[in-house]
């Protein structure tokens, strides 16, 4: 697992189809999710600018909310299942997560600790971008995910 570090980052256009998804059902749902994105920038003449992503928009409970789409140059005309979205920007802590995506929770644990012992709130919202194709990468020990965890700034 990477390091922990604070950064600042700036919103980031993306195009995203949103989801309300049994855990079971998410790479079903990942797989066409990405496909209906690409088919609507590929459409609109737009970019991709990074790797795919996953934005939580809230703490999954039964089901997990989910956006998942690319990065983009610029807005695209919106589709009935792809819209736009902005990857927001401000303070955030990121780490890149290596191995595979079960063994997420304890990158995640390790993160809400680091930011509990430094007084930082974490925003509801954040997301994780996948650095590693699975189709390409076969060996699940060395997946890259990278999350990004924006901290609520104090009033």
């Amino acid at each position: 697992m990477g390091h922990l570090e604070l950064v600042e980052i700036e919103p980031q256009p993306a195009a995203a189809m949103r989801g309300d998804v049994a855990q079971a059902d998410m790479p079903e749902f990942f797989g066409r999710a990405y496909h209906a994105v690409m088919k609507a920038v590929t459409a609109a003449g737009v970019s991709v600018v990074g790797p795919p992503f996953g934005f939580y928009p809230s703490m999954p409970t039964e089901t997990v909310a989910i956006e998942a789409g690319f990065p983009i140059s610029s807005a695209i005309d919106e589709t009935d299942d792809v819209h736009n979205l902005e990857l927001p920007g401000g303070t955030a802590i990121v780490t890149i997560h290596v191995g595979p995506f079960e063994t997420l929770e304890g990158t995640y644990n390790r993160l809400m600790e680091w930011a509990e012992a430094r007084g930082h709130r974490l925003a509801e919202a954040m997301w994780e971008q996948y650095l590693t194709d699975p189709t390409v990468e076969p060996d699940a020990s060395k997946w890259q995910t990278k999350i990004v965890w924006p901290v609520v700034a104090d009033r």
